[in-house]
């Protein structure tokens, strides 16, 4: 059956796709992309869809969306199924005695979407507590578990999940500690908001209870009503570059393994656009989120190719005042930056703008 993958994506945009099934179990999941790897018909997998973008075209193959369901707790140790949906399960942890998640609290998209992005926030890593990663791999088609120290995990966002599309993410372990009490606190906007200092603690409910209002304050919990939800959270990553360039001499700097990383917001709003930045820009349909100039928003009926135009357009800007180039931080299906913009579009885009 068809399907539109823009119902799919918290962005709200893309084409449909040529075939797609919903698998509720694992057997389905697996089952689905087995038969259609041997068919040779590609095969997109989907959970929760909160870091995708989808070209308007589509995708001209099998779109699988992962609905699988379940969690299980033996000890210490938590199982849960790749289609749960994170937020919740964190809520969920809580309430059984677990801490350390809380941190994490209102990240959209699904558990089998944390270990691929190696999902961080406000101090707090998805691999500080992940033991173990349960995959179906497309190489050898059979079910295996691939325990933490193997799968990849540097800083936010790196894993071999992300690498490739070789394994299907079926299930992920964690180990948690039973506690009200957070760890020690490393995010220092966290900590002043709630009243400590960095390397303090607090107890673990009230930490969500704060993320959760921090993550709304700036548009980062999902909300049908709110515009600048309707995003992949952080559109453009915190490049991290060898030298910083004399231009961007003045910019904040942070030390990373692989040298120096700059913050994409400040470079972003330093170069002219402002939180809300886009309603003079084409139809206006794809701007700035209002609350912080990270997220490119959907404003409603916006295309991907309205929102790669768009995007493009704050990355030469941010090229041209820094020479510092952008890179997406979500993943683009059949779509790019460097996509030519629709004759329509280009005639509704400002002068130099």
């Amino acid at each position: 059956m068809r399907k539109s993958l823009a119902e799919l994506t918290t962005m709200r945009v893309g084409g449909d796709a040529a075939d797609y099934v919903m698998a509720d179990t694992t057997d389905e999941l697996v089952g689905a992309v087995r038969t259609a790897d041997a068919s040779d018909v590609p095969v997109l997998i989907v959970g929760g869809g909160s870091n995708l973008v989808i070209g308007d075209g589509g995708f001209d193959g099998l779109v699988v969306h992962v609905k699988t369901r379940g969690v299980r707790i033996d000890g210490d140790d938590v199982c849960v199924e790749a289609g749960e949906d994170w937020d919740p399960f964190v809520a969920t942890a809580l309430q059984e005695g677990f801490g350390g998640l809380e941190p994490l609290s209102g990240v959209p998209g699904s558990v089998g979407g944390t270990p691929i992005q190696n999902v961080g926030a406000y101090g707090a890593l998805v691999s500080q507590f992940l033991t173990a990663v349960t995959v179906y791999d497309r190489q050898t088609s059979e079910i295996r578990e691939i325990p933490a120290a193997d799968c990849g995990f540097g800083s936010h966002r790196q894993s071999i999940f992300k690498a490739s599309d070789r394994y299907v993410v079926l299930r992920v372990q964690f180990t948690l500690p039973r506690t009200t009490t957070s760890r020690p606190l490393a995010y220092a906007g966290l900590a002043e908001r709630l009243g400590v200092k960095v390397g303090d603690v607090a107890p673990t409910q009230l930490v969500r209870d704060t993320v959760l209002v921090m993550r709304r304050e700036r548009g980062m919990v999902l909300d049908a009503e709110d515009h600048d939800t309707w995003s992949v959270g952080s559109f453009f990553i915190n490049p991290v570059l060898p030298a910083v360039p004399d231009k961007a001499r003045d910019c904040p700097t942070y030390p990373d393994v692989a040298g120096t990383k700059l913050p994409a917001a400040w470079l972003i709003h330093q170069a002219g656009f402002a939180p809300g930045y886009g309603a003079d820009w084409g139809r206006g349909r794809v701007r700035l989120s209002s609350k912080h100039a990270l997220a490119v928003t959907n404003r409603g009926g916006a295309t991907t190719a309205e929102l790669m135009a768009f995007a493009a357009h704050i990355r030469e800007g941010v090229e041209r005042a820094f020479d510092v180039r952008l890179g997406p931080e979500c993943d683009l299906v059949n779509c790019s930056f460097d996509d030519p913009a629709p004759d329509w579009l280009q005639d509704l885009i400002p002068t130099g703008g």
